[in-house]
Parts: C-alpha cells; sequence; structure tokens
C-alpha cells in the first residue's frame, strides 16, 4: 500500500496533516480553519489548534480522566446518516463515559477520516459536533485528518474529577441498591426503526443523539460506590461491573424504566429484550445506598447488589434467563 494511503495517526497532536490528493473540493488547511477552529480562548487551553501539540492547564486538586471511542461507517451507524447527527453522537458517546467516572468534560481531539469532504457535508458535521460539546464548555483542541472508503470518527475527551473521588465499575458493595438514568432499549429500538420501514422522532433521535448525562455522573460523585455506561445493553455491561466488583446482582425487570414510545412501537416480548441486551442508550447504570442518592433526579432503582457471584433476572418472582453477551466487535 503506498505510504501516502496509510499514515501513522498523530494521536493527540493538536494540528491537522495536510492529505494532499487531487479532487478535494475543500484544501485540509482551509477545511480546519474554516469549520473547526473557532479561534477564542478556552478555558485551561494555553495553546490549541495550530501547532503540533495542545498545551493544557488541568485543574488544581483534580485527577485527569481520558476516554475514547471510534465510530465507523456501517458498524456504529448506517452510511447515509446526517454528519451533524454523526458528529453529535461522536460526541456524546464519550461525554457518557466521562459521565460513568463522575467527571466533568474539559477539552477533546476529533481524528476524521473522510471520503467525501464538500463544503455541505462539513458545514453539517462541524455544526453538529459544537452542538454536542458548547453545552459542556468542550473545547476541541486538536486532532487529525485522512481520507479512505469510509467515514470514520475518533473523539478523545480529557475530563476531570476531584482527587481520589473518580467512580469506578470496581466499587460495588452488597446491599447497595442498583439504579440506571432515564429509559433503557429506546437506542436499540430507534436503530431497528432506522433499519426497517416504520419510524418513531423520539426513539430514532435517542440512537442519533443520546443524552449525556454529565449532570447526573457529578451528582454521584461521592454518593455512587460504582457506575458504568450502558453501551453494550443493560445485562452485558451490569455484568461487567458485578465482575469488577466481585459481586452478584438480582434485578426486577418489571422495574426497568421504559419510554412510552418504546411501549407504543413494540409488543412486551420485544420491549424487554430491547431493554436488557439493546446497546447505545448511553445511560448510567449504577449502585448506592438509597438514602445516599434521595435527592438525585431522574434515577430508577432496578434490583440490589447479592453477596453471590452470579447475576439473576427476576420477572414477577420467576427467574428469567438472559442472553448477557452485549455486542462483541472481532466476533
Amino acid at each position: 500500500m503506498p505510504a501516502s494511503t496509510l499514515q501513522r495517526n498523530r494521536c493527540g497532536k493538536s494540528r491537522f496533516r495536510r492529505e494532499a490528493r487531487a479532487g478535494n473540493s475543500v484544501d485540509e488547511f482551509e477545511l480546519i480553519d474554516r469549520f473547526f477552529d473557532r479561534k477564542e480562548k478556552s478555558a485551561g487551553v494555553k495553546l490549541g489548534i495550530g501547532d503540533d501539540g495542545a498545551v493544557l492547564e488541568p485543574s488544581p486538586g483534580f485527577d485527569q480522566v481520558q476516554v475514547v471511542d471510534t465510530m465507523i461507517a456501517g458498524v456504529h451507524f448506517p452510511p447515509d446518516t446526517n454528519p451533524a447527527d454523526i458528529a453529535f453522537r461522536a460526541v456524546a458517546v464519550n461525554l457518557s463515559d466521562i459521565a460513568a467516572m463522575g467527571a466533568r468534560p474539559r477539552w477533546m481531539t476529533l481524528a476524521l477520516t473522510l471520503n467525501n469532504n464538500s463544503e455541505q457535508w462539513l458545514q453539517s458535521f462541524a455544526a453538529g459536533l459544537y452542538e454536542a460539546a458548547d453545552p459542556h464548555k468542550l473545547a476541541l483542541v486538536g486532532g487529525d485528518t485522512t481520507r479512505a472508503d469510509k467515514v470514520t470518527v475518533t473523539v478523545t475527551i480529557t475530563g476531570e474529577v476531584e482527587r481520589d473521588a473518580a467512580l469506578l465499575r470496581s466499587g460495588a458493595r452488597v446491599g447497595d441498591t442498583i439504579y440506571v438514568t432515564g429509559t433503557v432499549g429506546d437506542a436499540a429500538a430507534g436503530l431497528a426503526l432506522l433499519q426497517g420501514s416504520a419510524h418513531d422522532a423520539f426513539l430514532v433521535s435517542r440512537f442519533l443523539r443520546p443524552p449525556a448525562r454529565i449532570a447526573t455522573g457529578r451528582a454521584l460523585v461521592g454518593k455512587a460506590h460504582a457506575a458504568i455506561d450502558l453501551s453494550d445493553g443493560l445485562a452485558g455491561d451490569l455484568k461487567k461491573m458485578l465482575t469488577a466488583s466481585g459481586v452478584g446482582a438480582r434485578v426486577e425487570i418489571e422495574k426497568l424504566p421504559l419510554s412510552k414510545a418504546i411501549c407504543e412501537q413494540f409488543d412486551d416480548e420485544e420491549r424487554k429484550h430491547l431493554a436488557l441486551t439493546g446497546g447505545d442508550d448511553y445511560e448510567l447504570c449504577f449502585t448506592a445506598l438509597p438514602d445516599a442518592v434521595a435527592d438525585v433526579p431522574g434515577i430508577t432503582a432496578i434490583g440490589e447488589v447479592c453477596d453471590s457471584s452470579n447475576l439473576r433476572f427476576y420477572l414477577h418472582g420467576d427467574i428469567v434467563t438472559v442472553d448477557d453477551s452485549g455486542y462483541r466487535h472481532f466476533q
């Protein structure tokens, strides 16, 4: 493969490198200058886009939290997805990891692989990127652009949380109540509708533009014992948290919070399956003592942490078998 086609990704650099190719409708330096470099000064950014690296100033007394996620057309989103929705989702899934750690987001970098760099596509993508980032005062401080057959978006976010206060997967305790934020199963339901002939604006938006539960994550610092975000399905992600904590759990399926839209669009068996195993909700699942989180809004108790190694699901008192494998790459 020619060296000009496969280039080493300079991860973390604040300079977007030029990839000279015939037929590009927008020069790469012009691309960054027009669509991504806002020029204004952001808090904690001594030097942002335009040099070999960003120079950032962390807050005293805080630990840094670093997260990264890659989305590929045809794998993580339909290839014909609106570019604004692609960008929004790429930021939101990383914000969800930040939220699960109880952190606040500060800075992000973007590695963008394009198969079409038309002005209209880029303008829409940039608008979606900042629509997701701006409510959280999240600054773009660098990245990389390349060209290939498939659109690929990698976002890295740096956040920070009070020293030694990060929420981890490994802290669940026997006797804790298990909670989830929002409603579950909506994103998988929305994707199913996108791939079929039916449509529901709420469910589709839950897949394309998942909410970032930053405020809830921050409210859980010092209150929750363990947390995880729901990317691969409630059953699978809860099992990851329980395994990390060395405990088991009992979950009451009838207590799962379901949206009105999913109840209207899917029958009882379908919505239970979506709620338990559907991915991409990016809600938070956490464990805590009820008194500690009584003032945290938008959460639902769904079960209890137990002194065992098993995760058991019950429906009206009867044990139910649930496939908790979740989505796996390379299988």
